[in-house]
């Protein structure tokens, strides 16, 4: 399901400032790498429920961030795929897949709210489907991009596999 991240992103920001929570306003994504427990936003998508969970934990600083989609990330994937070795076929179905994500310049494409409760954090966090399909895209092509700095010239591994 495709999310309209930036309308909640503003009911989101209303209900904050008038929620009594001490609002930090941090970056999408700082949280990789911390132990964190994240809400189950398909069974439960409504953040209110999310953040009376942190008021009844007795929580008074709430992290809130998001992220817009910007084309220079589809402009840099295009790059990465120059040197990918991919037919002519492969290329033009991923510039088309890349291409049509342009419609998103702009919008929001992540959010993220998050507590911190005995050392953990709780996060509560939505991307709408579009972006999903963006962040598999970027895995592909930097799978494909690394796989193909492994190759030498030759089509060889560089030495690490002897071609008898």
């Amino acid at each position: 399901m495709d999310l309209d991240l930036d309308t909640l992103k503003r009911d989101i920001t209303e209900y904050l400032d008038g929620s009594g929570f001490a609002i930090f306003r941090s970056n999408a994504g700082d949280l990789e790498g911390l132990p964190m427990l994240l809400w189950d936003t398909k069974g439960y998508p409504d953040y209110q429920m999310f953040l009376d969970v942190a008021r009844t934990a007795g929580v008074k600083l709430i992290l809130f961030a998001y992220r817009e989609f910007e084309g220079v990330d589809i402009e840099e994937l295009l790059e990465q795929l120059e040197g990918c070795g991919l037919t002519r076929e492969e290329q033009r179905e991923y510039e088309s897949r890349l291409n049509n994500l342009r419609a998103f310049d702009g919008v929001t494409c992540c959010l993220e709210l998050a507590f911190d409760y005995h050392a953990r954090l709780y996060v509560y966090e939505l991307q709408p489907d579009w972006y999903e399909e963006f962040l598999n895209l970027e895995e592909e092509i930097s799978e494909l991009h690394s796989g193909d700095q492994d190759l030498d010239s030759d089509g060889s591994m560089g030495g690490y596999f002897s071609n008898n």
